[in-house]
């Protein structure tokens, strides 16, 4: 049979040399551009009364969005702040905190 210390180093050896080989073997993988894009579009005027964007851009940035979506968890927080003062009425905690007591060592 074989001892567990063995095989523990062993399992781990083999997965060490399996990801090696990997990594060795396999062709590097493309880089791809993450900020691309798409070429701003003509302005679509469909009357006389119509005024130009002042946005090339029809959908809103990642800032846009994130200080969107910070804002609309303000508001949600501010909706339950009376709720939230509620459990803050009860009075502290004064008296000294039990520690568990210390058990000894099962020895078999």
């Amino acid at each position: 049979m074989i001892n567990l210390r063995l095989a523990v180093p062993a399992v781990m050896a083999a997965a060490a040399v399996a990801g090696s080989f990997t990594y060795l073997v396999s062709p590097p993988i493309a880089q791809v551009e993450v900020d691309q894009r798409l070429p701003p579009t003509g302005l679509n005027l469909r009357g006389p009364d119509t005024t130009a964007s002042t946005s090339v851009y029809e959908y809103p940035s990642a800032d846009e969005k994130a200080a969107a979506a910070y804002l609309e968890a303000d508001k949600a927080i501010l909706r339950r702040a009376p709720t939230a003062q509620a459990s803050a009425d009860e009075p502290p905690i004064t008296r000294p905190i039990p520690l568990p007591k210390r058990r000894p060592i099962a020895r078999p």
